[in-house]
Parts: C-alpha cells; structure tokens; sequence
C-alpha cells in the first residue's frame, strides 16, 4: 500500500475539456469540473485553459472545495527557439505556480511536435532531432531546472509525449543519461510509454529515483493499433478513444503501484485521460479511477 502521507491524488481537466480540441467538452464550466473533481475524491488539479488567469480566484474556487494546483503542462522550445525566449516564458509560469503553491513544472519539448496536427499520423511522422539539437536541448533542460529548484522551489519534471522529440525508450534514456538529476526529473506517465511500445513497468523500475510526478493514464490497445494500422493524427485518436483512465484499459497497474511504493515515491499520482466527454462521462470515468486507485493502493 502507498503512504498517505507522502502521495496524493490527482485528476487532470482534460477528461471534461480539451484544451487541444475545445469543442471537446466546450459545455463543461470551470466550476462543473471542479466541484466534480472533488466530488470523485480528489485533492489535485493541474491547470487547463478554462481556469481563472488571477490566481486569487481560482485559489479561493479551490479552496472551498479542498483542492489545490499540483502541476500545469510547459511547452519549451528549446531547439527552435532563443534560451532566453523560452526562460522569459518558463520564469512567468513558475511565478503564477508558486503563487498557486504547486511544486512541479511538467515541461515537454514541442519544438516540431506532430501531437496537434490533425493532419498527420502520430506514427512514424515524429521528428528525430540530431547531436547538436540534443545538445541544445538537453543542455536548456538543465539550465531551466536549475532556474526552477534554486529560485523558485519547484521541479522541473519532463513529460515524455506521443508526437514529441522525445516520446520513445531510448529518447528518455538519451534525456536522462544527459541532464542532471538535480535540475530535471521525470513526469512518468503510464499511457505515452504504452502507447509508444514501451513497457511502462520497466521505465519505472529503470527511473524511480528521478520519478517526480506520476500521470496514470491507461489505454485501449484495439484503438491504438487503430490509430497505427490506419495512419491516424494523435487528436483522431484522442476522440476514438485511444485513453481511459487505470483499470479501464490494457495496462497492468499492480506492478506498477508495487514499484512506486516499495521505492518510496513521494508526491502526486495524477489521473489523466482525455477523451470525449460525450462518450465517457468525467464525472463517472474519475469516480471509477478513483475507485480503482483506492482499491489497488489503500489511497
């Protein structure tokens, strides 16, 4: 069983609106979502665009609901565009995240992304970046984690993304093996590493020290090779449902759990399965998430 002490629960707005494709739940209010979120038993949000911008407001709306801001999703472009560029924008979210009192950045790379372009197939379209892009990156990420630990008390935790630049095993290990466990942590998330082709239970194992943040997200294997067989985008996957949340797809959770608990993990394990709400109800698909990790977890 996992500590309750050391790790929360989480659940991400993108299950009730969509931030990449917003006429996706486009009826759910920010305060429908909310209140649902912690009606289902959470404690944990990260930040979609439907949020209020002044954090006063939205600290109060969460309050009344015993909830708090744990994470928000940074795009850098650390490959396309000046450091100085990306940092001024990373500096202005790290300032409203410690306003909010989260303590995790989640950046992911998005320099030459696929993972919005409805118009390409998430397989075998993602672009490879070469040594000195590598270079580049990897040496940005430290510089960045570094700003986030020492100035601002957060960490800075890459999430590895369909799509992306680094999306497949021997990308994340490349990352890794580059940056510095002290500036840059993983945000492992259990869905990206499935869908890809990796084993999300050897990435655990392989990781667990530098695990941060922890995103569960399960997949539905028929759709996924659905996407792959028929040269699908990544958002056409996102509205057959390719995602749903533990215990309602393919992957085994349990190892998973026994991984995370027998290495100490501390902080948040954040639900996050973004699909259609038309078809899968928010507020039913987080009550059965929440259902699944207290029976798998003693959470």
């Amino acid at each position: 069983m996992l500590n309750k002490e050391k790790v929360k629960l989480g659940i991400a707005p993108i299950a009730w609106t969509n931030d990449d494709m917003p006429d996706l739940g486009k009826e759910n209010t920010f305060e429908q979502c909310v209140s649902e979120m912690a009606l289902a038993g959470f404690t944990g949000s990260e930040v979609g665009n439907k949020y209020p911008k002044d954090t006063d407001v939205l600290k109060k709306a969460l309050e009344l609901r015993g909830m708090e801001i744990c994470n928000q999703w940074f795009s850098c472009f650390l490959i396309t565009k000046p450091f100085e560029e990306v940092e001024k924008e990373f500096r202005s979210q790290l300032e409203y995240l410690r306003t909010m009192g989260a303590k995790v950045i989640g950046a992911s790379e998005q320099s030459h992304s696929v993972q919005g372009m409805t118009d390409t197939p998430v397989f075998g379209h993602k672009y490879v970046m070469n040594g000195q892009e590598w270079e580049t990156f990897c040496n940005g990420m430290n510089r960045l984690g570094k700003i986030a630990k020492e100035e601002y008390g957060i960490a800075l935790t890459f999430h590895h993304h369909m799509g992306t630049v680094v999306q497949d095993e021997a990308e994340v290990d490349r990352m890794m093996e580059n940056t510095d466990p002290e500036y840059v942590s993983l945000l492992f998330d259990t869905g990206h590493f499935a869908y890809c082709g990796a084993d999300p239970l050897k990435m655990v194992k392989k990781y667990a020290d530098r695990i941060k943040h922890v995103h569960l997200k399960d997949i539905r294997r028929e759709m996924v090779d659905k996407v792959k067989a028929e040269n699908l985008s990544f958002l056409d996957g996102v509205r057959m449902g390719t995602f749903t949340v533990p215990g309602d797809g393919c992957i085994d959770f349990d190892p998973i759990f026994k991984v995370l608990e027998e290495t100490g993990y501390e902080g948040y394990m954040l639900v996050e399965a973004e699909q259609d709400p038309a078809k899968a109800n928010p507020l039913e698909y987080a009550i059965k998430a929440r259902k699944f990790i207290a029976e798998k977890t003693g959470l």
